[in-house]
């Protein structure tokens, strides 16, 4: 697949890199396996950070599955991972079922969330909220529509049917991208949730990697892709217009804009959605591992702190290849120095 080409790539050009960690095991003979799920926006980084570490610590084992951060938070909260992929903070509707743990939020990555289409002809796009809102309500129903054309001046725009492409399971990109609807568009009628209720028109996908191939397999399609998936898969994705009125397009640089201009909160939870800047990217999203601060075992505690010291240390040295966005000093100093709350 494209994304283990990616990790492959990302082997071989930090191959020399140094090998140290950052806040946990350098070398340090740990023994023992962690295994995470969630979030398919981080599984490129994960893959990759994970060959990389086997390099550090040989002793250590660590497996991570997809399958969107809504079964990510679901596994841990059961016990089944030591830690989760969540592209967004835990919802209400789910904090019962973490009976009263605490659960603390490391931030590992940014990135932007492409709409990414397939339109025959047109290799240049912009998009702003309200267009976007109807297009994924399914009131949009075709490229050539007005209000699409009074976007795109210039642009000859076919005729042909609008596929929506979107994600079947329960996905942070689905929140994000919702937020960002939510925010922008005033039409906006579905809200914001890790799952929405799509048209029925529309084809629905596992992961960013599904919803990819759906739109570069359909003509007409457009869905929404994290970066990283969307240039894996090759895919053409729009402009989007931001808040303070340009379109901006998806790239490392206007997601790091966008993160920079977000407002963090204690427990390092934060939204770069529709962040202020001339240069943001306004449907820029970031990716937490969650973990419980109470470990049951001191060998747990120090490989999570050696796992997830890495993915904060020199694990952040991979994502610009990987066509993700590190993310900024100051946040990253924060979760390093958060890394002392776990224990037994």
């Amino acid at each position: 697949m494209a994304g283990a080409a990616l990790a492959a790539m990302a082997l071989s050009l930090t191959a020399c890199s140094s090998s140290s960690t950052t806040g946990g095991g350098s070398g340090s003979g740990l023994t023992g396996t962690l295994n995470g799920s969630g979030s398919s926006f981080q599984l490129i980084f994960q893959q990759t950070a994970i060959q990389n570490f086997k390099s550090i610590e040989p002793g250590m084992t660590i497996n991570y599955g997809g399958g969107g951060s809504g079964k990510g938070r679901t596994d841990l909260a059961s016990g089944v991972v030591q830690f989760a992929g969540s592209d967004s903070p835990i919802p209400s509707a789910e904090v019962a079922n973490f009976k009263g743990k605490t659960v603390l939020y490391f931030p590992v990555v940014i990135g932007p969330i492409t709409v990414s289409y397939n339109v025959s002809g047109v290799s240049s796009l912009k998009l702003d909220g309200p267009v976007i809102a109807d297009i994924f309500q399914g009131n949009i129903k075709k490229w050539n529509d007005p209000k699409i054309a009074a976007l795109n001046s210039g642009v000859k725009l076919p005729s042909t049917p609008i596929v929506i492409a979107r994600r079947s399971d329960s996905s942070g990109t689905t929140a994000n991208f919702s937020q960002f609807l939510v925010d922008s568009a005033p039409n906006w009628k579905l809200g914001s949730s890790s799952t929405i209720s799509w048209p029925a028109t529309s084809q629905g996908g596992s992961g960013n990697g599904g919803v990819a191939q759906i739109v570069k397999s359909t003509p007409g399609a457009i869905g929404y892709v994290d970066y990283a998936d969307a240039k894996a898969a090759g895919l053409t994705y729009a402009s989007v217009k931001n808040k303070d009125g340009n379109f901006v397009a998806p790239s490392i640089q206007s997601a790091t804009t966008a993160a920079d201009n977000a407002t963090i909160n204690p427990d390092l939870t934060f939204s770069a959605i529709w962040a202020p800047g001339a240069q943001s990217y306004p449907i820029t999203y970031q990716s937490w591992d969650l973990v419980f601060q109470k470990q049951s075992s001191t060998n747990t505690t120090k490989m999570l702190k050696a796992y997830l010291g890495y993915l904060l240390g020199d694990g952040q040295k991979l994502l610009t290849g990987l066509n993700y966005a590190p993310l900024p000093t100051s946040l990253d100093e924060k979760a390093k120095a958060q890394l002392s709350k776990i224990g037994t």
